[in-house]
């Protein structure tokens, strides 16, 4: 496969930028192409700091005219709009939120807006890339224990340039760094085989669960709790406790005594007694300004270029990033989830994971630092089933065994109207469901898909019928966790019914093909062997 390829770097204190070159007295670049994978690995003669590594006219990528061509922009981690774009359509650009909003809510501090660069004319992804119509074709990198791949597409040209996010990393003289790494292939069906056939990650078990989340949120107590714990019946198999045990997001040992006075161990027998897991939520790689620990340890927290803290956005009373280059942090989260751990909980939710690589890290890529931060997890928790969420989707591959695909459901379709205008990374069942739809191909590849909840009851909901049956329906079709806050016991006779053919669909299922044609996507599916057919409207939220 032939393309065309620049590099920058800074070397002897001074930037350089080569194009097509694969030696000069700086480094030499080892390029190895065969029918369906391209490797770029970089030697530096001397030392030197990578800036910029990108591609263009590739022989797999054919520019086409036809407006009906679709193309997949995987967004930038959980929450982030993922979809299938025609090239008539726009990202939504957080850099246009008023800077006093900005400052307020930090709403650029979710996604990749401080360190990529939005302009109108261009759509972008990372590591995964597909296009759907005229000359298709399947690209996905391999490479993400080093660094991101981001996928441009011009809007007005057609044209597609992969960039390799590495700016910022360090190679001393004599040192090897893979630039790039990735398959292509001509088709979606072909290339997702071969994707499967790489990673060879074994079907996740499947989750039928409870959380707290979605109908109490933080007002949770140990009354709440038991009794939606002893609602359940035997079809579930976990039970996890979400945000608000705790006093303060980062005091994780500090149990809120007022809302759990004998603590959460009771509740982890409770729930093995009826024969679930128990899970907990957890944040482990941030802290909130109300926290005991970020008054008592600025140390252990990043700081930007003027010496202060890193915010990570507005949660809370706003959070922050612990540096996971300081050896007590470390300590300090190891032993927070070992507490739960030998607690017995057998689940955990970590959540905001995206701190982990904001900033970098001196010396490493963004995608190196969070691939070292999800394995020191792991290592942690051992063979402890972990969930990851607002994380970046390639560096959990192999490492989690669920994570959320999209953002958080919202209790009304869209959230509230002026949310619309925010960050790509904010709550909406709208958007949450075109996510579960389009990075269904990653279930049993990466990890187990994590769709989010699914809603059924009437109170404290602004879904519609129509509405909750889309949700519940396309949740149970294309992931690999069914979770709900919902008290069951509360359900009448039409909500048994609509959960029980949905545990059908989650258990029988199994989705052969989904299509965008415009604001409708047409789903098939078999269901022990009999191919139906579904279509679901975008904006509408219902199926059709």
């Amino acid at each position: 496969m032939k393309c065309c390829f620049t590099l920058s770097y800074i070397a002897n204190g001074k930037p350089v930028t080569v194009y097509d070159l694969t030696e000069n007295g700086d480094f030499a670049l080892d390029i190895s192409d065969n029918v369906s994978r391209r490797t770029v690995k970089i030697t530096a003669k001397r030392d030197m700091e990578l800036c910029d590594y990108r591609e263009h006219s590739h022989d797999f990528f054919t520019k086409s005219d036809d407006k009906r061509d679709s193309y997949f922009m995987n967004g930038y981690q959980s929450w982030t709009d993922t979809r299938e774009f025609y090239l008539s359509e726009k990202e939504h650009n957080v850099n246009r939120v008023p800077k006093p909003l900005m400052n307020i809510y930090m709403f650029d501090r979710y996604g990749d807006a401080l360190f990529y660069d939005y302009k109108k004319d261009m759509l972008h992804g990372y590591d995964v890339f597909y296009k759907k119509g005229q000359n298709s074709c399947f690209v996905a990198s391999v490479n993400e224990k080093n660094a991101y791949l981001i996928f441009e597409v011009n809007r007005k040209t057609g044209d597609l340039t992969l960039i390799s996010d590495i700016k910022g990393k360090t190679l001393a003289s004599g040192e090897t760094f893979i630039l790039c790494d990735y398959i292509y292939h001509g088709d979606y069906c072909s290339g997702v085989s071969a994707l499967k056939k790489h990673y060879s990650n074994k079907s996740p078990k499947k989750i039928f669960g409870y959380t707290s989340w979605y109908n109490y949120y933080q007002d949770i107590n140990e009354e709440i709790i038991t009794r939606d714990l002893q609602a359940l019946d035997e079809r579930f198999n976990l039970f996890q406790i979400d945000d608000g045990y705790e006093t303060y997001v980062g005091d994780w040992l500090d149990v809120d005594k007022k809302k759990f006075a004998n603590g959460l161990a009771p509740i982890v027998d409770a729930a093995h007694k009826k024969g679930y897991m128990a899970g907990i939520w957890l944040a482990p790689f941030v802290a909130e300004e109300k926290s005991r620990l970020f008054t008592e340890k600025q140390s252990w927290f990043k700081v930007d270029k003027s010496g202060q803290p890193v915010k990570c956005g507005s949660n809370w009373s706003g959070f922050y990033a612990l540096d996971l280059e300081n050896k007590e942090v470390r300590d300090y989260i190891s032993t927070c989830l070992k507490t739960y751990a030998d607690m017995g909980f057998d689940f955990f939710k970590l959540d905001f994971l995206y701190a982990a690589n904001f900033p970098k890290y001196n010396g490493k890529t963004s995608s190196q630092a969070a691939h070292d931060a999800y394995v020191f997890l792991r290592e942690i928790l051992g063979d402890k089933l972990i969930l990851g969420c607002g994380a970046t989707l390639s560096n959990a591959c192999g490492v989690f065994d669920y994570m959320r695909v999209g953002p958080d459901v919202s209790l009304k379709f869209d959230d509230v109207w002026y949310m619309r205008f925010m960050h790509r990374e904010r709550i909406s069942t709208k958007v949450t469901l075109q996510n579960t739809i389009y990075r269904s191909f990653l279930n049993g590849v990466y990890f187990g898909n994590d769709p989010d909840v699914f809603l059924l009851r009437d109170d404290n909901l602004s879904l519609s019928k129509e509405q909750r049956r889309a949700l519940i329906t396309i949740n149970a079709l294309f992931g690999s966790v069914m979770m709900t806050s919902d008290n069951i016991s509360d359900y009448d006779d039409e909500k048994r019914k609509l959960l029980a053919y949905a545990l059908d669909l989650f258990e029988n299922g199994e989705i052969v093909s989904f299509e965008r044609r415009n604001k409708i996507i047409n789903i098939v599916y078999k269901l022990r062997g009999e191919s139906r057919e579904l279509n679901y409207h975008t904006e509408k939220g219902v199926l059709i």
